[in-house]
């Protein structure tokens, strides 16, 4: 099966300010926050990429979001070369940050109308879909409610919806349990699960080996930029008996 998401030799470096440079104590005026970094993701697979805060996952996943461009290396989506088609391909991609906030004074209903626009989707079969995402997230009743006056897991479920409004090949979704409650955070993880079924290419970031232990197909273990390792979790549980402890033993290693 040909890879929804085929990432090769990522780099992404930063320039750094002559301030910034001296409080590293560098005389490097660049920060590579991502460094030959390989991976694929196939459709109807979860792919975690796992690390401490600061290995380079966020810039990852902005990379393949199409937010940032990378300094070397290619993305290529449906064997599509990202930063040729980054307008064109923009449909195919869901992106998701626990760091993302809907406008608070804008309803459930409007905003995902004005989402769909965005994506060439509107009269009814924008109505259609809305219907039936907002059935699935409990949203209905919520539909003409400003979103600020939504509890935080409501407000988590109205993202959920809202990632989704251009029917994406590709969800990136960068640390999507952080921060929510366990309520919330099944919801996520249930999300994910039916999307994954549905043959959707599912990609995300986290620091939680629960949730990768429960949720990824695949792993890469991200540390200080650099892949370090890369497997099925089965593959990488083998040898230490969990993806923690495998993790752990190679994060002690870089060391």
């Amino acid at each position: 099966m040909e890879p929804c998401l085929k990432a090769s030799h990522l780099v992404k470096r930063f320039p750094l300010s002559k301030k910034q440079a001296k409080e590293r104590n560098t005389a490097n005026r660049f920060l590579t926050a991502v460094d030959d970094v390989s991976f694929e993701v196939a459709p109807g697979e979860i792919y975690a990429l796992l690390g401490p805060n600061g290995a380079g996952k966020t810039t990852c996943l902005r990379m393949i979001a199409g937010l940032i461009s990378p300094t070397s290396g290619t993305i290529e989506i449906n064997s599509k070369t990202l930063t040729k088609n980054t307008h064109s391909l923009r449909g195919c991609i869901g992106f998701l940050t626990s760091e993302l906030k809907l406008d608070p004074f804008f309803t459930p209903s409007y905003t995902f109308a004005f989402l769909s626009s965005l994506y060439g989707i509107e009269g009814e079969e924008m109505k259609r879909r809305r219907a039936s995402l907002f059935s699935r997230f409990g949203i209905d009743k919520f539909a003409e409610t400003r979103i600020g006056e939504l509890s935080t897991g409501m407000k988590q479920k109205c993202s959920l919806a809202m990632s989704i409004a251009g029917d994406p090949k590709l969800i990136v979704y960068d640390e999507p349990t952080n921060g929510l409650d366990i309520v919330a955070s099944r919801s996520v993880e249930d999300f994910l699960t039916e999307e994954r079924s549905s043959g959707r290419a599912i990609i995300i970031s986290t620091h939680i080996f629960s949730l990768v232990e429960k949720l990824a197909d695949r792993v890469g273990f991200l540390i200080e930029g650099k892949m370090a390792l890369e497997g099925t979790k089965e593959e990488i549980a083998k040898a230490h008996g969990s993806v923690e402890e495998a993790f752990f033993a190679i994060y002690g290693g870089e060391k």
